[in-house]
């Protein structure tokens, strides 16, 4: 998505945990897409688990760039589990992320927005599992459906200000930390795929063309909206985990392992 925002020229502030991957992944962009239409992307340390560094992270943007036109709620924190294995710091590790960080960034935009009186658009990236719920991933179903009615709830309220508010709800487009975490010790989505409609993952250039358009001026009149990208697969077959039902205590225990070596993997990257 950034580097669509890019090639169309925007300028791109993306933020994350781990600054020197947000910096090193903007600069590849803007030196790989940036010359085509004068467009940029800066990377931004933020631990959106943190309100108060949400706000920092704002203040830095708006004195750099003035005030953002448009903001995307891509956090996300996700891994299969059992309900009943789950603690309160496991919930709270995806909740402060994609539920309270999503909307405090929210918030704190529309905030300075309403003040300044600015037209904006806020696209919050979902999953079909708002609604109708998943299995096995019950925090981040609880969340982004908590995000589903965010952006319902504000297109009204906000609407009038001129502040639009919709969401993309993809099915898999793999990627490698989505992968380890929600197919742990497994080789992707390619087995799964034959019970989409149309046999085959998302494609990441699909998903940016949607969401250019849903942020593009080109798309005022929408609002309020979650469009589903996902091949027609929640429709045909609810599109969440059901399936993992058929798992025995060994198959949990096996995937339990995959998602904490996958985990530690990170937390030593976070350190150096």
């Amino acid at each position: 998505m950034a580097e669509a925002f890019c090639m169309l020229g925007a300028r791109v502030y993306i933020c994350g945990r781990r600054g020197g991957v947000v910096e090193a992944a903007a600069a590849e962009i803007t030196a790989e897409h940036g010359a085509l239409a004068g467009g940029s992307v800066t990377g931004l340390a933020c631990d959106i688990r943190v309100p108060e560094a949400i706000s920092d992270m704002v203040d830095r943007i708006w004195s750099d760039g003035g005030a953002l036109t448009g903001l995307v709620n891509n956090a996300a924190g996700n891994f299969i589990s059992r309900t009943e294995d789950l603690s309160t710091r496991a919930f709270d590790a995806i909740a402060n992320i994609v539920f309270r960080g999503s909307f405090f960034t929210t918030l704190d935009c529309g905030k300075r927005w309403i003040k300044e009186g600015r037209k904006a658009s806020v696209l919050s990236i979902l999953t079909t599992w708002v609604w109708n719920g998943s299995p096995f991933t019950v925090p981040s179903a609880m969340s982004k459906a908590g995000l589903n009615a965010m952006t319902q709830s504000l297109a009204v309220e906000w609407g009038h200000k001129g502040i639009r508010f919709n969401a993309i709800a993809p099915g898999p487009f793999p990627t490698e930390g989505m992968s380890a975490r929600l197919n742990p010790g497994q080789a992707g989505y390619g087995g799964e795929m034959a019970h989409n409609p149309l046999h085959r993952a998302g494609r990441m250039p699909e998903l940016a063309n949607l969401a250019v358009y849903l942020m593009a001026p080109g798309s005022e009149y929408v609002n309020g909206q979650t469009i589903a990208i996902d091949g027609g697969a929640w429709q045909a077959t609810g599109g969440n985990f059901s399936a993992l039902t058929a798992w025995d205590d060994e198959a949990w225990r096996r995937a339990r392992e995959a998602i904490q070596a996958t985990n530690a993997a990170d937390r030593a990257q976070r350190t150096v």
